[in-house]
């Protein structure tokens, strides 16, 4: 088990609360959180662990419902470590995979890179972008992707090319245990004030529509072909519906928010309540874009 592996030179925490690190601030406890020190560090780990135990990587925790069970297994966290990003050549950035979007977009911004803007939207890692193809204002993570590295749950590092990712909307074929530890964003060349302008322009458009000073998950379910899911929710009658402490936000119906005292139990309750009232008034089967991880706690059951 975890307790056997060998010298760690990163950070290893039994019990580790999740709640702090995720957008929804609920949550139940990791079994182990390991943040490594590097590369060589999480291939160690990885490789001296028991196969069967699960692992998972933990980025922002924008895109996540953390079940109020805990998380089985070994939650891996990227940090500053993971996070460089730097230009190598005129229109190719090198990125962590714990750098955040606004760090990538602006490291673009500042080497007259355009095209990667749209990642100044998505309040994620690098990891967690290349992993569910984060995509945001017409532009995805495949519009972008040169290649990336990636720790399998063996242990070895691979490199992989777009083409090997799978890529479909807001999803990859990228293995379960696999950790993303960086990637290669190819824009073009632009000027710094242009591409600076679309940042502004797209962090108006969000901070205007979306409810970001509030405790959510961002976008809670995909967009089906040809409809958008704000307003399949909407038409549904389901702004501003709450269960417990959680909430259909009411100024944009496809996020969810912990009002201040929501177990995950209630978010991920809620948005089921959601999918049943779309589907019975308009027919159309919304498909979670949250990702709910971790053990459904009964101690409420009979």
């Amino acid at each position: 088990m975890v307790e056997a592996t060998p010298e760690l030179r990163g950070r290893l925490t039994p019990n580790a609360p999740l709640a702090p690190l995720v957008w929804f601030k609920s949550g139940g406890t990791a079994d182990w959180l390991f943040e490594p020190k590097d590369v060589a560090d999480l291939q160690a780990l990885l490789a001296a662990l028991d196969p069967q135990v699960p692992v998972m990587a933990l980025g922002l925790g924008s895109n996540l419902i953390v079940r109020d069970g805990g998380v089985p297994g070994v939650v891996v966290r990227l940090g500053k470590p993971f996070a460089k990003v730097m230009a190598i050549d005129a229109v190719t950035l090198d990125c962590g995979g714990g750098a955040s979007g606004i760090l990538v977009s602006s490291t673009a911004r500042d080497a007259g890179i355009a095209g990667l803007e749209f990642l100044r939207s998505i309040p994620g890692t690098v990891g967690g972008f290349v992993r569910m193809n984060g995509g945001a204002y017409g532009r995805e993570v495949k519009d972008i992707l040169v290649d990336c590295d990636v720790v399998m749950r063996t242990g070895e590092v691979a490199r992989l090319p777009v083409a090997e990712l799978g890529y479909a909307y807001r999803h990859s074929e990228l293995t379960d245990g696999s950790i993303v530890v960086s990637a290669r964003f190819r824009g073009q060349p632009g000027e710094p004030e242009a591409i600076q302008a679309e940042m502004d322009r797209i962090s108006a458009a969000r901070e205007a529509s979306q409810p970001l000073r509030s405790k959510t998950g961002g976008s809670t379910f995909k967009n089906p072909d040809g409809h958008k899911a704000w307003a399949l929710v909407d038409a549904a009658g389901c702004r501003g519906l709450t269960l417990g402490g959680a909430q259909v936000s009411e100024k944009h119906t496809n996020f969810l928010i912990n009002t201040g005292t929501a177990t995950s139990a209630e978010i991920e309750a809620l948005g089921e309540d959601v999918r049943a009232r779309v589907k019975q008034t308009q027919g159309v089967e919304l498909q979670w874009e949250i990702k709910r991880v971790g053990r459904i706690k009964h101690e409420n059951l009979p």
